[in-house]
């Protein structure tokens, strides 16, 4: 293997693949880098932790192909302390490989190529999907942050996605929180999938650092599934299981209803989050009283009372939460006002935009010691 290419795009290259490195392995050849140099001018570099694997392709001057493993950490680091300038990669013998520029000379051990996983290709007959860039990063970010991090959960660790010839929903939860995000796109067919929280912020984050303004393209098969963007690819694995039936989740009716500004609601969940006791899950208790809605935390180290005007329909109301759910579903919130929508002080909250479909938010509260 031999092969000339630029500095800049070979470390904005392993910057993509290295994101799928595992850092948690016994397994030595999980923490490397496959690099396969072919004739036809492509160097393709590929790192796979089993869960997710990422390829990535870019132009070289190729004099001899062929293929070695190198340790990630290492060889990133290299590439990246290197000048912005054509560099040298050549094999010379199985075991290492040199990477040289005008000043610089470097010899790295390789490990045996045999080792890395076969990462396979896209099933047949999978599903194509499309998906505008730029729609995908933001309904992730909308609805990530709600999926559970116990491993023990199961698919709750995942992001449902739920495809209808009218819209597109995704959906987390994690047992004390849920997300639905919908858009309104039209679409040929009617899909679903579930695929790791973690990996669907990979894919968000590559897509924010992709240069091209494509789609995502998006093969669905039985078990894995192909994200294309421009020439990077990633390959998730298909979360096996039934996810809950999450309409079934969200209360249709309420109560008590408060319109309410999001950014004031942030800051003075935010004060009053200083005093929470860490023992009662962040506990910061609203009351919802004509049109105010006030809110309080005690601790031994003192206590605090924010109040807020807001717009309220329907009863007055006591209720208790876990201050950071409240403040992760606000800010993932665009709008500058939204809706709070109460059934009792023991029954959920949910959050939804004053007009429209965009999203759903439901905290569940937490019971109200006396404070």
């Amino acid at each position: 293997m031999k092969f000339r290419c630029s500095q800049q795009a070979l470390s904005k290259a392993l910057n993509t693949v290295s994101k799928a490195v595992s850092n948690r392995t016994t397994l030595p050849v999980l923490k490397g880098l496959l690099i396969n140099a072919t004739l036809d001018g492509k160097i393709l570099i590929t790192a796979s932790d089993l869960e997710i694997s990422i390829k990535k392709e870019i132009d070289a001057i190729v004099e001899e192909e062929g293929s070695a493993v190198v340790m990630s950490k290492l060889f990133c680091d290299i590439i990246r302390k290197l000048p912005n300038e054509e560099i040298l990669i050549e094999k010379e013998d199985i075991n290492s490989i040199k990477i040289k520029t005008n000043y610089s000379e470097f010899e790295v051990i390789c490990l045996p190529v045999e080792e890395f996983p076969k990462i396979g290709e896209r099933e047949e007959n999978s599903e194509k999907l499309i998906f505008d860039k730029e729609i995908f990063k933001e309904m992730v970010r909308k609805s990530s942050f709600a999926a559970s991090i116990d491993e023990s959960k199961g698919v709750l660790t995942g992001i449902y996605t739920e495809i209808n010839e009218d819209d597109i929903n995704m959906v987390a939860l994690d047992g004390f929180r849920l997300a639905l995000v919908n858009e309104k796109i039209k679409s040929n067919t009617s899909s679903s999938f579930i695929i790791s929280s973690k990996g669907m912020n990979e894919i968000s984050k590559i897509a924010a650092e992709e240069d091209e303004e494509e789609d995502i393209e998006i093969y669905l098969g039985s078990k894995k599934a192909v994200f294309i963007l421009g020439k990077t690819e990633v390959i998730l694995r298909i979360m096996e299981g039934e996810y809950i039936k999450y309409r079934d989740i969200i209360p249709t009716d309420s109560l008590t209803n408060a319109i309410i500004g999001k950014d004031v609601f942030i800051e003075s969940i935010e004060r009053a989050s200083l005093l929470a006791k860490e023992g009662k899950n962040n506990l910061i208790k609203m009351s919802i009283k004509d049109d105010l809605l006030t809110i309080t935390s005690r601790s031994e180290e003192g206590n605090v009372k924010e109040e807020i005007a807001i717009e309220k329909t329907g009863n007055d109301l006591d209720i208790g939460f876990n201050s950071k759910f409240v403040i992760d579903v606000l800010k993932a919130i665009d709008d500058e006002k939204v809706s709070l929508n109460f059934k009792t002080g023991i029954s959920p909250c949910v959050v939804k935009p004053i007009e429209g479909e965009s999203y759903e938010y439901l905290i569940l509260p937490v019971r109200i010691p006396t404070m």
